[in-house]
C-alpha cells in the first residue's frame, strides 16, 4: 500500500464530499485522540465521541483556513481541542450521575477536571506511540514479512543478530539489512510526519 503523506492527506481534506479523505484523516489521528480521552477517566464509547468530536471541529476550522501552521503543530492543535472535548464530556458525566442520584465517591472524581499542562504530557506520550505504529504499520506492509520480523527480533524483542538469524533460518546478513532497511524507512516515513505536524 503506498503511503499517503500528511500534506496530501490535510489537502484532500478541504473537499467536504471527499469521503476517502475524511476516512485517511480518521485512520491516520483518531488513534491518539481517542487513548488520550481514556486516559482522562472516560470509558470507550464517551473517548470514541471525543474522538469524532475532535476531528471533526479540526476539519472544520482547517476547511475555514483557521489552522494556521506558523502558530503551533498540528498536534497541539489537536491537542487543544480534544482537551476541550475531554473535559466537556467528564462534565456530561459528572451531570449525568448528579440527576441520576448518585451518592458515589467516583461521581465526585468526575467533577475534577484535570489542568491542561499535566495533560500535555500524557497527549505527548499518546501521540508519539500512537505515530510509531502507524510507521511501523507501512514499513510492516511495503517490506517481505521475514523482513519485517527480523527487524523485530533485534529491535524490538532484543535478540541479537545471530540469535534472529538462527530463529529465522537465515543467514545473519539479512537480519544486519533487515534492521538498517527498516529503520532507515520508518525515519523516512517519521520525517512526513515531523514536517507537517
Amino acid at each position: 500500500m503506498e503511503w499517503i503523506t500528511t500534506s496530501t492527506v490535510l489537502s484532500s481534506l478541504r473537499d467536504f464530499d471527499n469521503r476517502a479523505a475524511w476516512s485517511q484523516f480518521v485512520d491516520r489521528f483518531r488513534l491518539p485522540v481517542f487513548r488520550f480521552a481514556l486516559s482522562t477517566g472516560l470509558g470507550d464509547t464517551d473517548a470514541e465521541d471525543v474522538a469524532q468530536e475532535t476531528l471533526a471541529a479540526f476539519a472544520e476550522s482547517f476547511r475555514k483556513g483557521q489552522y494556521d501552521r506558523s502558530k503551533g503543530r498540528l498536534s497541539q492543535w489537536l491537542f487543544g481541542i480534544a482537551f476541550r472535548k475531554s473535559q466537556d464530556e467528564r462534565r456530561k458525566g459528572a451531570r449525568r450521575h448528579i440527576r441520576a442520584g448518585s451518592s458515589e465517591l467516583g461521581s465526585l472524581s468526575q467533577i475534577a477536571i484535570a489542568d491542561e499542562a499535566s495533560l500535555s504530557l500524557t497527549w505527548d506520550r499518546e501521540w508519539e506511540q500512537a505515530l510509531l505504529e502507524q510507521c511501523l504499520d507501512q514499513v510492516r506492509r511495503e517490506v517481505e514479512p521475514i523482513t519485517f520480523r527480523a527487524f523485530e527480533l533485534v529491535v524490538r524483542e532484543n535478540q541479537d543478530a545471530n540469535q534472529a538469524a538462527e530463529t529465522l533460518g537465515v543467514n545473519v546478513k539479512l537480519v544486519y539489512n533487515a534492521k538498517h532497511r527498516v529503520l532507515k524507512r520508518l525515519r523516512e516515513i517519521r520525517s512526513e510526519f515531523d514536517r507537517m505536524i
